[in-house]
């Protein structure tokens, strides 16, 4: 049974307080033990109340261990435990397709797998294919993942009393203690054969492809029904965390813009040269001006929101001249110099030509 027909099972509401769980548990135990109730289905609502309450301390309801009450210790593994170390390949079920499913009760007894999905940029905005490996350990059917079959009747060893006398050194009494072989219920009980007491099955390994949709984001949480991945179906649904790794040239913001910081050779910024630029779809060429170094590549950034428009690039070119030049390349300066260091100069920029003017008039009123 789910966590929330546990609670039901008990008369409570969902989230009621370790208290009400365990006063709730003793009322009923009181009114179906087998040996104060001699209707014909005492039994049968008897296994139910322990397997309510068995169900609701798996799910994270912890008793002390020191009193004549049931414990929860070492029950509260669940049904499924996360597996390891995704890798890359092939899928079939789109990430975060939910198909209908008639059996609800079902579905709440399978807890899913989760996973961390580690993506580039370039696997992110285009969409991927990963082939996730592991092992999943499932709750035991014949228990219920109780680790025991209740049998009906007293604990042989307390007397149906659910606490047994401690005893000093010297054989006094000294209290009493949950009686371990019941766990404070009263009610005789066997380890189950199928699971060997362990309340899961053994681990199976298991292969599965998963389809990542375009645009998925940092952070972002997938769920997959189990029962519609290939080549194999998962009695879990998977729960796939996606982690973005950092890229060595892009930064991505908000808005799907990506930008991107490329140090070019200054002389060929000066000549305006072609600079290859990298993007999320592979290197493209551009055509730089000397007037400028950032420029808007439309529609080459990030999808904007899950599969739909990309956003824009920004591309921010960083001139990088040499620390110390060469001989050759000093005297190659020097007469470029020289082309432009005379009034009307060849390709003068008429700013230039101004601001000498307006240097020398300067400097000779400095003189007068």
């Amino acid at each position: 049974m789910g966590t929330d027909d546990a609670f039901a099972e008990l008369g409570l509401a969902s989230g009621a307080s370790q208290g009400e769980v365990k006063a709730a548990w003793r009322r009923l135990a009181s009114q179906w033990h087998p040996d104060r109730n001699g209707s014909a289905d005492a039994v049968v609502r008897m296994q139910r109340i322990n397997q309510a309450f068995e169900e609701i301390r798996r799910a994270g309801f912890s008793a002390p261990s020191s009193s004549s009450e049931p414990s929860a210790a070492d029950h509260d593994a669940p049904a499924s435990h996360p597996p390891t170390d995704p890798t890359t390949g092939h899928a079939e079920q789109d990430a975060g397709e939910t198909a209908f499913d008639d059996d609800t009760a079902t579905r709440r007894q399978r807890r899913p797998i989760h996973r961390k999905v580690k993506l580039s940029l370039e696997e992110a905005a285009a969409g991927c294919i990963k082939v996730l490996r592991g092992k999943l350990t499932q709750t035991c059917a014949t228990c219920e993942g109780a680790g025991h079959q209740v049998l009906g009747g007293n604990c042989a060893r307390c007397g149906g009393s659910g606490a047994v006398h401690k005893r000093s050194f010297f054989g006094w009494p000294t209290g009493t203690a949950e009686c371990e072989a019941c766990l404070g219920g009263g009610i005789a009980r066997q380890p189950c054969a199928a699971c060997r007491g362990s309340g899961k099955t053994a681990a199976r390994a298991y292969q599965v492809k998963v389809r990542i949709p375009a645009g998925v984001r940092h952070g972002d949480l997938l769920h997959v029904d189990g029962r519609r991945l290939r080549p194999e179906r998962l009695a879990a649904d998977l729960e796939i965390r996606i982690e973005l790794l950092p890229h060595a040239f892009f930064t991505l913001d908000d808005d799907g813009t990506l930008r991107c910081e490329i140090p070019v050779d200054g002389f060929a910024w000066l000549a305006e040269r072609p600079v290859p630029v990298p993007t999320l779809a592979g290197l493209r060429p551009l055509q730089p001006s000397r007037s400028r170094v950032s420029y808007c590549l439309e529609g080459q950034g990030f999808p904007t929101a899950r599969g739909g428009a990309h956003g824009d690039q920004w591309v921010t070119l960083v001139p990088v001249f040499p620390q110390q030049l060469s001989t050759d390349q000093q005297i190659l300066l020097d007469q470029l110099c020289a082309t432009t260091s005379g009034a009307g100069g060849r390709g003068v920029d008429n700013r230039l030509d101004a601001w000498r003017r307006g240097l020398r008039a300067w400097e000779r009123g400095l003189g007068g």
